[in-house]
């Protein structure tokens, strides 16, 4: 359960961070975001925290980091033209998408103050076929109607785009698993792993994008990896990163 609301934590990290890396500064692990090292990162979560996983520098997390690599080796993100659209804007990725000149970049979100548009993912102000590119990662098990949500990424993305939307995602779960009808805050947070998310993803998260319209690749980019440098660059081995995009 987060108790600090989002955008006070956006506001305060910003003075503590960097009192936090200088203290954690090291060798044995290394934030890929920024290319620091540290002798060990932060914990993470409110109940049952996982340990060594927050990186000092960049607060980025296993998902941040596995994204970024992902990003540079596979995609023209850093070296074409491209109208990118990217919702609720990571404090890892912001300030250095917004300095690509080659990127056109806007963001989005009902509540972020890194949001250039307040919009709901539901109901887009944006034009069919605009972006070349989107990224909306952890926002659909926050969407209580995220069909709809996906046909608008589809709706607003141009032929040809692509994008990557990570959820929250148990792959040992064939099923997504939805129940309004639990309400505690307490047994959500044990249940779906926040209070305000309102599903937990099985595989069938792909098929539900491909429904929307997507093409969709599910891909295992630790496998690129050896295991020394997944444990260095303290990634999730075996997560799957969701590569969709538009025929």
């Amino acid at each position: 359960m987060n108790l600090i609301p989002r955008p006070w934590l956006i506001t305060i990290s910003y003075w503590i961070r960097p009192a936090i890396a200088f203290f954690l500064r090291g060798s044995t692990y290394t934030d890929p975001i920024d290319g620091t090292s540290f002798r060990k990162f932060l914990p993470y979560g409110y109940e049952n925290p996982r340990e060594n996983v927050l990186s000092p520098s960049t607060l980025s997390l296993e998902r941040h980091r596995l994204l970024w690599l992902f990003l540079q080796g596979e995609t023209p993100l850093f070296t074409n033209s491209l109208k990118v659209l990217h919702f609720a804007p990571e404090q890892a990725f912001y300030k250095r998408f917004k300095k690509m000149k080659r990127l056109e970049y806007i963001t989005t979100d009902l509540n972020s103050p890194l949001a250039d548009v307040k919009a709901d993912i539901c109901n887009l102000p944006f034009k069919e076929g605009e972006f070349d590119v989107i990224l909306c990662n952890h926002v659909l098990e926050h969407i209580p109607d995220d069909r709809k949500a996906m046909k608008e990424l589809f709706r607003v993305m141009k032929p040809g785009g692509w994008g990557i939307f990570q959820v929250p995602q148990d792959l040992n779960r064939d099923h997504t698993f939805e129940d309004n009808t639990i309400t505690d805050k307490k047994e959500r947070a044990k249940i779906f792993g926040q209070y305000d998310h309102v599903r937990i993803y099985g595989l069938d998260y792909f098929d539900r994008l491909r429904k929307a319209g997507f093409t969709v690749d599910a891909v295992d980019y630790t496998s690129q990896f050896s295991d020394s440098e997944i444990d260095r660059y303290r990634l999730a081995k075996g997560e799957r990163i969701p590569f969709v995009s538009k025929p």
